[in-house]
């Protein structure tokens, strides 16, 4: 054995605390490519073959040898702590610079400078900021010892999980020395991704491929049609299953009442979902490893760089996007090669959500058209606020359209930070640089097809005709994928019951029709003052999410096909209102810390005259409250669904309606109910009107959210 070999072996033992410890198949070979070759290697392998051990180990050894420190790119930066630990033990210092540790910044740039740092991780998004490249990067990049880039099929616009910052990479690596060794890694790439990173990161890349096979897994499916069916198989299941696990979800909201339902049924079970402050995540990951929690029930946020190997199962409440990433997030159960099970549950409403996501992959050509020509327009650029003032779009859609436009080679936008006042942070300002954009419709077109087949994949991997494992294989190109006699297709029966009790059903039902959303009051106009607290609404409810399950469902029913709100939903609404306390994600909140409504009124339409009128009148007949037709539409508006963001929807409202209070019902509180509330508008600044005129607190209430939907 070589001496650099044997020195790499004893660094392995002494990061996996293990004496006897060797490399797994093909590790080796990649480290020695890298630390003697010098050579650019893309690495796909199965998760849990231990690449981070790789790139931590090579590091180690350049450093020995002189070399400068090496630079990781990673798209979950916070689940690699563990990582860092076990690269610590072999004195590996790494350091991140990212959104989350901004105190940190100034001593990593320090340490940096000293040659302090054997690691630094930033994630893609990071190579965006201007600061950092101008600061950091330049400095740092003509020491670069050894250049990673984690979860490489991110870069391919073909992989399941694109994130347009990647692109920036290519640029970066086309500005180290020939000389410094390269490492891309993958768990998931098939081989038309694996085409597109070699084409992208270079034709001298070397593909290091391994066998994707868990024998550790055990797979199966089961179709459960609606989304109670699902609620009441994960609580009779989970608490038979040994340790604990993953519940996948594609939504938030889904993430938020799975996991609400699974407490209220005695299951340790809590949200994780990317827009959690990144302290509450990280406890939420140590809970999971540590075993002080039965389940994470979690968006594909928690997924790439999660390290515990004894998860005993993940399960999926929907199908995910793609044979590919059910693999990644699958594979995440069982590392350590005891039985783990992953169960694919689907639902109806499955397909609506994928397509929702097909449609919405890249910004339509008319958002495009609309920024660029707003900026260039604007001599001294905008913001992205500005931006709202200028065209009817979302902050989300607005940022889309920048994000893809600043990351192509002949971009036509760019971005810089520039001064905004005394005592206040520098603002992010766009300018259109003149370039041309032509947009890539046979690209487009191409990936949209690539995702319809992909679920077509899934539907297919659902009816079970071939072995689970054999499945998953093949769909990542792997080769000789023999059956793996452990899943429910080998066994030729289930290996968790497909069924649930009548009297879980039942209560799960009963669940989906009291999962009550929260109206929060609008304290702020879209240009950031304040609207005055006097007029502010209070605290309200909306009945169900739009075409959800529960009530959702006889919403759309009704004022889509019905035009009349069904007894029903007056019921559930009446039963919502005499409810003094509501839960939601757990917590128990009051609605009315003042009195109780006294009195009922509406939001009209010219459109549907009698619509919301019929339903307010009914339910305030059912509370034993008058109903009074305080607020009139006095100018036609076109509908609010239509207008993307917080400026557009105010100014879409602006002497649209007349307020008269009638006199015997100054001071009093009133309930003020609609039919949708999606952004708020029209029930924040009715309820200012409606303080104006002389109504004490005014509780809005809707009979649907329509946020995200």
């Amino acid at each position: 054995m070589s001496e650099l070999k044997e020195r790499a072996r004893q660094y392995l033992r002494q990061t996996l605390h293990d004496p006897n410890a060797e490399f797994r198949e093909g590790q080796w070979d990649a480290i020695r490519m890298l630390v003697e070759d010098r050579s650019r290697l893309l690495v796909v392998q199965r998760t849990g073959w231990g690449k981070s051990m790789v790139y931590f180990l090579a590091t180690r050894l350049l450093r020995d040898r002189g070399s400068g420190p090496t630079l990781l790119v990673s798209p979950l930066l916070a689940l690699m702590r563990n990582q860092i630990e076990a690269a610590a033990r072999i004195g590996i210092r790494a350091v991140t610079i990212n959104s989350s540790n901004p105190r940190t910044w100034d001593a990593a740039e320090a340490n940096l400078r000293r040659d302090e740092v054997d690691v630094l991780l930033i994630s893609p998004e990071r190579l965006s900021n201007i600061s950092f490249r101008r600061h950091v990067l330049s400095v740092f990049a003509s020491r670069v010892g050894l250049f990673v880039v984690d979860e490489a099929h991110c870069i391919s616009d073909w992989g399941h999980d694109f994130r347009p910052d990647y692109r920036r990479i290519i640029r970066i690596l086309q500005a180290l020395p020939g000389n410094v060794p390269v490492l891309a890694t993958t768990a998931t790439a098939n081989d038309r991704v694996v085409e597109d990173i070699v084409q992208q990161l270079g034709e001298d890349l070397i593909v290091i491929r391994g066998r994707l096979g868990r024998k550790s897994l055990r797979l199966q499916a089961i179709h459960l049609p609606h989304p109670a069916e699902r609620l009441a198989w994960l609580a009779e299941q989970l608490p038979r299953l040994r340790g604990s696990g993953i519940v996948y979800v594609r939504t938030v909201r889904d993430a938020e009442r799975v996991s609400e339902w699974l407490r209220a049924n005695d299951v340790d079970a809590h949200a994780y979902y990317g827009k959690l402050p990144s302290v509450e995540r990280e406890a939420l990951e140590q809970a999971l490893i540590d075993n002080e929690v039965k389940a994470l029930v979690a968006t594909s946020a928690l997924g790439m760089g999660f390290d515990k190997p004894d998860l005993a199962f993940v399960i999926h409440y929907q199908r995910p996007g793609s044979v590919v990433e059910y693999y990644q997030q699958v594979g995440r159960a069982g590392r350590d090669g005891d039985p783990a099970h992953g169960v694919l549950l689907s639902g109806d409403e499955d397909d609506d959500i994928t397509d929702y996501f097909i449609r919405t992959a890249f910004p339509p050509h008319a958002h495009v058209r609309e920024v660029l020509t707003a900026l260039e327009d604007a001599e001294e650029g905008l913001t992205i606020r500005e931006l709202e003032a200028q065209v009817n779009l979302s902050a989300g859609q607005i940022q889309h359209v920048l994000k893809l436009m600043s990351v192509l080679d002949r971009a036509p936008v760019i971005q810089r930070r520039e001064p905004h006042g005394e005592n206040r942070r520098p603002k992010n300002v766009f300018y259109a640089t003149g370039l041309p954009y032509a947009p890539d419709d046979q690209r487009r077109q191409k990936l949209k097809r690539i995702r319809r087949a992909e679920q077509a994949d899934l539907r297919r991997y659902m009816a079970g005709e071939v072995c689970h494992m054999t499945f998953l294989r093949e769909a990542l190109n792997d080769e000789g994928s023999e059956p793996c006699g452990r899943c429910a297709v080998c066994a030729g029966r289930p290996l968790l019951p497909k069924t649930t009790s009548a009297l879980l059903l039942q209560k799960a039902i009963h669940f989906l029709k009291r999962s009550y959303r929260e109206i929060k009051p609008r304290k702020r106009f879209p240009d950031r003052k304040r609207i005055q607290p006097e007029l502010l609404a209070e605290e309200g409810r909306a009945l169900s999410v739009y075409g959800d399950a529960g009530w959702g469902d006889l919403v759309r029913k009704g004022k889509y096909e019905d035009a009349h709100f069904s007894e029903e939903l007056v019921e559930a609404a009446a039963t919502m209102v005499e409810t003094a306390m509501k839960v939601i994600a757990g917590k128990t909140l009051r609605v009315y810390d003042q009195p109780p409504p006294a009195w009922v009124t509406c939001v009209p339409s010219l459109r549907h005259p009698e619509l919301v009128p019929s339903f307010a009148r009914r339910l305030a007949a059912r509370l034993g409250l008058p109903f009074v037709k305080a607020v009139r539409k006095v100018r036609d508006t076109p509908p609010q669904k239509e207008q993307q963001n917080s400026h557009h929807r105010l100014q879409n409202l602006r002497r649209a309606f007349e307020v008269v209070v009638p006199e015997e019902h100054i001071g009093r509180p009133v309930l003020l109910v609609d039919d949708m509330v999606d952004s708020g508008w029209t029930l924040t600044l009715l309820a200012a009107l409606l303080r104006l005129r002389g109504a004490g607190p005014v509780y809005p209430l809707a009979l649907a959210e329509t946020t995200g939907k």
